[in-house]
């Protein structure tokens, strides 16, 4: 049994429930803070990145204004779709990826400290997660979204129904991509690979089958359609798709709800099989 669920069920023991959620919201927002914090500390050149990924957005969209036709559409996607489904996936990217600091940890050596954490290890890395997005969102998302109509981009989802099911659709796609970082990792001390060949190979097909680059309705041969039932669709096509209003959000949803369900419990399998073989590497 994870060795923080077993400290945090004896602390906790005759305490009231609402209590309990209270202590644990508490423990998740502290967590969340600290990572914020660190994140600003730790290197100024992320201001760096945040100007590389600024330039990239500006010339994927000068990329579309010549590529696609001004009037019409593509695969049921008009220009301004297009623009707007690349602007605000560029917004989202750090939800869309769904990644945590575990492949950090696991190079690091430091993924056993997490163990020793109040909370449980995926409510410990999540809320780690959820604290460096705050300054990415402050300091690039919100300005990207501030300078879009200079871009010639329309921010606004299409309708106000489609921006409510985008927050749905983005809250599981965050379940799906947290749930297959955490498989992803199982299988990296399954088959004792290292680690950032691991994750760099799942980022690389995330890049392409997820459609947080190029819509997958745009891919040639209809492998749009056959990408779109894998779970990578999950975390970034389903809900750019719900916010610009190009797919049907009911069966998208099912869809991101299926792999959650499918994919958690495949996670904490994983985990407690191959948790004892588990190896630090450097740190």
């Amino acid at each position: 049994m994870d060795i923080s669920l077993e400290r945090r069920r004896a602390g906790t023991a005759g305490i009231h429930p609402l209590v309990v959620a209270r202590l644990g919201a508490r423990r998740f927002r502290k967590t969340a803070m600290l990572a914020a914090g660190s994140s600003l500390g730790e290197n100024l050149l992320f201001l760096v990145d945040y100007l590389v990924r600024f330039v990239r957005v500006a010339v994927l969209l000068a990329i579309w204004r010549v590529v696609l036709p001004h009037h019409g559409t593509i695969s049921g996607m008009t220009l301004g779709a297009v623009l707007t489904y690349t602007l605000i996936a560029e917004v989202f990217a750090d939800q869309l990826a769904g990644q945590t600091q575990l492949a950090s940890d696991f190079w690091e050596g430091t993924v056993t400290t997490r163990f020793l954490q109040p909370t449980g290890l995926v409510a410990h890395y999540v809320s780690d997660m959820c604290g460096r997005w705050i300054v990415g969102f402050v300091l690039f998302s919100v300005p990207l979204l501030l300078v879009a109509p200079l871009l010639g981009v329309n921010p606004l989802p299409a309708s106000p129904v489609a921006a409510a099911l985008f927050a749905v659709s983005v809250a599981l796609a965050v379940s799906v991509g947290v749930a297959l970082d955490f498989v992803f990792a199982a299988l990296t001390v399954a088959l004792e690979q290292p680690v950032w060949l691991v994750m760099r190979l799942r980022i690389a097909i995330g890049a392409i089958l997820s459609g947080s680059l190029l819509p997958l309705a745009l891919l040639p041969w209809g492998l749009g359609n056959v990408f779109a039932w894998l779970p990578f669709a999950s975390m970034a096509s389903a809900p750019l798709q719900i916010y610009v209003g190009t797919g049907a959000p009911l069966p998208l949803l099912a869809i991101q709800l299926g792999w959650s369900l499918v994919l958690w419990p495949l996670a904490f399998w994983l985990g407690r099989a191959y948790r004892e073989r588990m190896v630090g590497y450097g740190g």
